[in-house]
């Protein structure tokens, strides 16, 4: 991504984020991906739902961090999607004072094609 771009989307739920720079030019789109696998939850129940529970927050709390390594690069951030991920990394980063000076916000959407996406982030950005 482009470090002269100051203003990002990211679409998001627990196992995947779409990054989107807010730009002239035509969007481009990075994933980045929980790692948490359907045959590690299930090997994880096997042996217990507390290690579920320890191993599921190890890996999105990883997955977070990912995300907010993209974040601090950015002035100002919308996270948005349908689940309630994005609250939680924003809790993290507000958590964090390296963050306090980036103006973050969050909502609610349902879940979205690319272009909608697009949009979206493209909309919101423009009417400010």
């Amino acid at each position: 991504m482009a470090t002269t771009a100051t203003k990002i989307g990211i679409w998001m739920d627990h196992s995947i984020a779409h990054l989107m720079e807010f730009s002239n030019n035509p969007f481009e789109v990075n994933t980045i991906e929980s790692n948490f696998t359907h045959q590690e939850k299930m090997d994880s129940l096997l042996k217990g739902e507390l290690h579920l529970h320890n191993k599921e927050q190890q890996k999105q709390l990883k997955y977070y961090k990912k995300l907010m390594d993209v974040v601090k690069k950015y002035n100002e951030v919308i996270l948005f999607g349908p689940t309630n991920a994005k609250e939680e990394l924003f809790n993290v980063i507000v958590a964090d004072t390296r963050f306090h000076d980036i103006k973050i916000q969050v909502k609610q959407t349902d879940k979205m094609t690319p272009q909608q996406q697009h949009a979206f982030v493209r909309d919101f950005f423009a009417a400010k």
